[in-house]
């Protein structure tokens, strides 16, 4: 992916432009470097990273992030779905209750994010998402 290891030298491209080119775009986690998602942040783009490994992933864009200078929540994507089912009863509803409960006390911890990285398991890749 030469556009991404380029991009530094492309400093010609207007904001405008960067955003269009780079606007929900999902890139290889191998492809993209530390400088480049810290250009993506900059500019409050969304975007994705596929990864063999989404944790380690995630951390890497909330470390640059937070250098930024920006707050962001990290969740798994699809979790409260899979967490509804187990009300139904039994020890699984027990343990549905526990993680409502622990997912509540997440979102306060970080309320009001600048960003969201969502790790999703089903298609090994992390989204950024800006929220303000």
């Amino acid at each position: 992916m030469s556009e991404v290891k380029d991009i530094l030298s492309e400093s010609v491209l207007s904001r405008d432009k960067f955003i269009e080119n780079y606007q929900d775009k999902t890139f290889n986690s191998k492809d993209i470097n530390n400088g480049f998602i810290r250009e993506l942040i900059n500019h409050h783009i969304n975007f994705s990273i596929k990864s063999s490994d989404i944790s380690r992933e995630a951390l890497r864009v909330e470390r640059i992030m937070e250098d930024a200078g920006y707050k962001c929540r990290i969740y798994t994507e699809n979790r409260a779905t899979a967490m509804g089912a187990s009300f139904f009863g039994g020890i699984t509803g027990a343990i549905g209750v526990v993680s409502a409960i622990g997912i509540a006390a997440h979102n306060l911890a970080t309320y009001n994010p600048d960003f969201e990285i969502g790790k999703n398991h089903f298609n090994n890749q992390i989204n950024i998402t800006y929220k303000k």
